[in-house]
């Protein structure tokens, strides 16, 4: 329950104002023809073009801050978050007071899944605006949920509890009961807590309530009821998104992996940015050692999340498959470095090190594995000695 779902992801987006283009200030007129044509073909959806556009009109004019913060729209529409973060922060350093510069970088921020980063931007949105203003709401509940990701279940109450009143009856206030209900789960208050989240989804059968609830019950480890769920949700809404995404990670639970290969390609078709579409597909073309074919999946999932730890491992361990232990090594050297517990990470470090003649730094890389290999063991009393644990890699 401390994970909440992707559904209540995209719904809290859906109640966030939209990522703003900002007017063109007042400058020299070929400038600002040039601006006003970049921002036409961003709101036709021509967003590369857009970006080149944009480009552009920074390489003469570096100090417009409204230029960069399009620009910084646009790569985020593209799923460029890392990118969009860069403009936004640069904005925002050229106008400060700017509170819709600094929305749209905390959007981004969650958007790439920086829950802190995103938190700490959202936090001073909220000091800011005023207590009327629309947007105020929207990035309270966002910051609410970048809480509860977090494990920082207090404060989540404390900041959603005075909006408990509302009810369930609009989109916010049932975005308010669902993330107040997992707030107080997590924070131990059970009963008050599931008896908030029941009210949200009680004798509703909508493909939204049928997507949450198997999502959670794939986060339970209930495979089966969730396939069942996300199943109907697909039923009542194939096209609701993510929804096929969850549907494969189910499929990939409960062992079918040609369906959930399926799954995640009706989700790509819809979104090719989609990140969990992504990172799944190319970790099963892996297990059936695809491995060309995994790369262009794992590359894009690690695009989309350059600090996600699995899409790092995973794109890693398939570079170094294809015979690319130099390209692998950054990327297992920064798993290893941010997550030290991580042993499959390390076990894959060493031997990649091995390979590259390196042989202090694989016997040290192997040397931890060995030692957190120990460490499990010894919490786990009833264990048989070695089970489930990776073996240290060998020279070779």
């Amino acid at each position: 329950m401390a994970n909440v779902n992707r559904w209540l992801f995209k719904a809290l987006l859906s109640l966030a104002a939209c990522v703003c283009l900002l007017p063109a200030a007042q400058a020299q007129a070929d400038v600002e023809s040039a601006f006003a044509r970049a921002t036409q073909l961003h709101e036709a959806g021509k967003l590369e073009e857009a970006i080149r556009a944009y480009q552009s009109i920074l390489a003469a004019n570096p100090g417009r801050a409204d230029v960069r913060s399009n620009l910084g729209a646009a790569y985020s529409r593209l799923g460029r978050y890392e990118e969009a973060i860069g403009q936004y922060k640069q904005a925002l350093g050229l106008d400060p007071r700017n509170q819709a510069i600094r929305f749209n970088l905390s959007l981004a921020y969650y958007k790439a899944a920086l829950f802190e980063e995103a938190a700490a931007e959202l936090s001073r949105f909220v000091a800011a605006a005023p207590a009327d203003l629309p947007e105020r709401l929207n990035a309270t509940l966002l910051l609410a949920d970048c809480q509860v990701r977090l494990g920082e279940y207090k404060k989540a109450v404390a900041l959603l509890s005075p909006y408990e009143k509302d009810g369930t009856g609009t989109p916010h206030g049932r975005a308010v009961a669902y993330l107040l209900g997992n707030a107080l789960i997590g924070d131990g208050q059970l009963d008050r807590g599931k008896w908030l989240i029941d009210g949200v989804f009680r004798d509703e059968d909508s493909a939204e309530a049928r997507l949450l609830i198997g999502s959670l019950m794939l986060l339970m480890d209930d495979g089966q009821g969730a396939v069942r769920e996300l199943e109907r949700a697909i039923a009542l809404n194939p096209k609701l998104p993510a929804l096929h995404a969850w549907h494969g990670r189910a499929l990939m639970r409960m062992g079918d992996s040609e369906k959930a290969r399926a799954a995640f390609g009706v989700e790509l078709a819809a979104n090719p940015n989609d990140f969990d579409a992504n990172l799944y597909t190319g970790v099963l073309l892996r297990q059936d050692k695809q491995f060309d074919e995994a790369l262009r999946y794992l590359t894009r999932a690690a695009q989309l999340r350059p600090r996600e730890q699995y899409a790092r491992y995973h794109l890693g361990a398939v570079l170094a498959a294809l015979g690319k232990p130099d390209e692998a090594r950054p990327l297992l050297e920064g798993v290893a470095k941010e997550y030290p517990d991580f042993v499959e990470a390390r076990v894959l470090l060493a031997s990649v090190y091995y390979r590259l003649n390196r042989k202090e730094d694989g016997d040290r890389e192997r040397a931890a594995v060995q030692r957190l290999n120990s460490e499990q063991q010894a919490k786990r009393p009833d264990a048989q000695k070695g089970a489930d644990a990776p073996a240290p890699p060998k020279e070779p």
